[in-house]
């Protein structure tokens, strides 16, 4: 059994997989004030709960956003399973290329995404993934990661539309039930569900037109449930694609 580790500027995601099957799934808040002890003990308890023997856990695969918390949550999974993790970084081996001005830059959870794309859908391959901040990126005809565009999240920018007004509240990231509102709580919803659906909408068709070609559609991420479903653009949702993508990631560099 695998333990895929995703450590996001928000959440951290754990999975459990054995073979090609999810046995489940957590996520935990993201803090960097917390110790790899009490990252150990809370997924012990987690994988407790589910009834996980730690002596099942055979490999560990991570992919960080958070530098000061990669260590952190390697040394935690350490304690856990006993072994050493396969961490997402320079040097790993994903069987993608990356066709990007710098591919240092690219983030471990992107590059997990899309390893997880590529292995499940024809490309070419738009990827849509909504956390902290909604990424979308494309996958060429070929399989190679070419790029795409990073704008702030719905959760983002509706805290910041409250903490920046004097009269906005904080509201639910929900849908209303039409799309022009007629009071301030329904306005800033649809703003936030309709508003996302539709930049994904006018995004998406704008990545073809540059590819040339039709592209296969997928959303993927904490946020994305809410919202693909209300785009006008038929979009696959696979909320599991990076964990999928990192036990492929794991499974690359330790096959002997």
């Amino acid at each position: 059994m695998i333990l895929a580790i995703d450590v996001g500027n928000s959440n951290i995601v754990i999975g459990c997989i054995d073979g090609e099957e999810i046995n489940f799934v957590f996520r935990m808040s993201t803090s960097i004030a917390k110790t790899a002890d009490e990252y150990a003990s809370g997924i012990k308890s987690i994988l407790d709960f589910h009834g996980v023997e730690r002596e099942k856990i055979t490999g560990v695969v991570i992919s960080s956003v958070v530098p000061p918390l990669t260590g952190v949550l390697r040394t935690a999974a350490k304690m856990l399973s006993g072994v050493s993790a396969v961490v997402v970084g320079s040097g790993i081996k994903t069987g993608m290329n990356i066709l990007i001005d710098d591919p240092a830059q690219l983030g471990a959870d992107m590059v997990a995404t899309a390893v997880g794309a590529i292995s499940a859908y024809k490309p070419p391959v738009i990827i849509v993934d909504m956390g902290t901040a909604t990424k979308i990126t494309v996958l060429d005809k070929n399989g190679s990661f070419i790029g795409g565009a990073i704008m702030p999240g719905v959760a983002l920018s509706m805290n910041a539309l409250s903490v920046g007004t004097s009269q906005l509240p904080k509201v639910p990231i929900e849908a209303p039930p039409k799309y022009i509102c007629a009071n301030t709580i329904d306005c800033m919803k649809s703003g936030a569900i309709y508003g996302a659906a539709a930049m994904i909408d006018g995004m998406t068709a704008r990545f073809e037109e540059e590819l040339g070609e039709p592209a296969s559609l997928v959303a993927t991420g904490g946020l994305s449930g809410a919202v693909y479903g209300h785009c006008k653009r038929e979009i696959a949702f696979d909320p599991n694609l990076i964990l999928r993508g990192l036990v492929i990631i794991y499974e690359k560099n330790t096959r002997k």
